[in-house]
């Protein structure tokens, strides 16, 4: 059996802490249907629950709704990416 070593044990970041640290930043959620929604990322839970602040839904890459608020049922989400988000189209 190989031993195989923990070199870089120190640098590694698992997915939770990913998670906890792009909490109140702006996301991109793509769901499985293909529809995203962009905005603040307010919290999540163990589940990929997903409540978000000044929400967008894009269909096809263009947007559709704004919403203030919204939840996102985890078991809907394929996957979570930090965003660069302009000022634009606000404040």
């Amino acid at each position: 059996m190989s031993g195989g070593g923990e070199k870089g044990s120190m640098t590694t970041k698992t997915p939770a802490d990913f998670l906890k640290s792009i909490r109140g930043r702006p996301v991109v959620v793509k769901l499985n249907s293909g529809v995203d929604y962009r905005g603040i990322l307010a919290c999540l839970d163990g589940y990929m629950n997903i409540a978000m602040e000044q929400t967008e839904e894009y269909v096809n890459g263009q947007l559709k709704n704004k919403y203030g608020d919204a939840f996102i049922r985890g078991n809907n989400v394929l996957y979570i990416s930090t965003s660069k988000r302009t000022l634009a189209d606000g404040a």
